[in-house]
């Protein structure tokens, strides 16, 4: 992700680095498992960290959004990712298989109701579970909403918003021969499956890139290229979801099923030039989610680390304690 010049002003707003006092690797059946860990304050408020991609994985950062001696803060790498095994598989990797994650992850801490809180791909993930558990989730907090619409799918991978950096959308287009473009998820998927280790780690990296560059409003549309296992893996379980429109039963269900957690108190923190998750998800949400608070945050995109975003999520979890 870009360093951007004021991305220091974040790390104000955070709370000091933590380490976990619990680290597991549970067995979640169908030949996968997951790592999880616990930090905070082991009798503090329950809240569960959804990460993005699908594929992001979790990082120490993000345990910096909740004081430590208010929350019990659960943390996982969802199937495929980070710390959890088998490493980039996307079998058995739904999202119904992860949502089962979750809920055999609070069963076996023994707690009745948690926050949700996730971001991007997590905020999806968040909603998804909260839809499917609404008695075992106390609040949501979500971050950059993204609900998993071929609306939105069009928007990233289709030129919406290669209309604001045709450059990069040129770069990512261009390792596309002419008549795969029009389904440029369909093309993607094609070589990030390919079987040949050279290919995937290619196009893993282009992939990835093209989301990096665009995460922050202060991205000057350089080079974002991680490490080529990182980005093989971060890629092909995206594409994954993507290519299977998030396993869900219909285009639309997130909004659809919005009554279903209707009376849960909840929280969208949304920037304004979000450019990979446009605000008009997050609004949508918010119109029929009559428990909720949408704060637009100016100045700021999509990125986790953006000092306003930042900012905002701290001063919500700490209200959200105070209660």
């Amino acid at each position: 992700m870009d360093k951007i010049p004021d991305q220091k002003r974040a790390v104000q707003y955070l709370y000091p680095p933590v380490d976990p006092f619990d680290q597991q690797m549970m067995d979640v059946g169908d030949g996968h498992t997951v790592y999880f860990e616990q930090c905070g304050n082991p009798d503090g408020i329950p809240v569960v960290v959804l990460h993005g991609g699908p594929g992001g994985g979790c990082s120490p950062s993000m345990r910096r959004y909740f004081n430590p001696r208010q929350y019990r803060v659960i943390l996982f790498d969802q199937r495929g990712c980070g710390r959890s095994k088998p490493f980039a598989s996307v079998t058995n990797n739904t999202t119904w298989d992860l949502v089962a994650d979750i809920e055999r992850i609070r069963v076996a801490l023994g707690i009745d109701k948690w926050i949700a809180f996730g971001g991007s791909w997590g905020a999806t993930l968040a909603l998804i579970y909260a839809q499917a558990h609404p008695d075992r989730v106390r609040n949501i907090v979500l971050r950059g909403v993204f609900t998993m619409t071929q609306a939105e799918l069009d928007w990233f991978y289709g030129g919406g918003a290669g209309k604001f950096w045709p450059d990069l959308w040129a770069r990512f287009v261009d390792l596309i021969p002419q008549d795969e473009r029009d389904d440029l998820i369909a093309a993607y998927h094609k070589r990030l499956f390919s079987g040949d280790m050279q290919t995937e780690i290619k196009y893993g990296k282009a992939w990835a890139a093209w989301e990096n560059a665009l995460a922050s409003i202060h991205s000057s549309g350089g080079s974002h290229e991680g490490p080529g296992e990182y980005s093989r893996t971060f890629s092909r379980l995206e594409n994954h979801y993507f290519t299977n429109a998030g396993f869900l039963e219909f285009d639309g269900q997130i909004l659809a099923h919005m009554p279903k957690i209707a009376h849960i108190p909840g929280v969208i923190v949304q920037g304004r030039y979000d450019m990979i998750c446009p605000p008009t998800s997050a609004y949508q949400i918010a119109q029929v989610w009559p428990n909720a608070d949408l704060k637009m945050v100016r100045n700021a995109g999509h990125a986790l680390s953006e000092p306003g975003i930042s900012a905002e999520l701290v001063r919500t979890m700490d209200r959200i304690a105070a209660l």
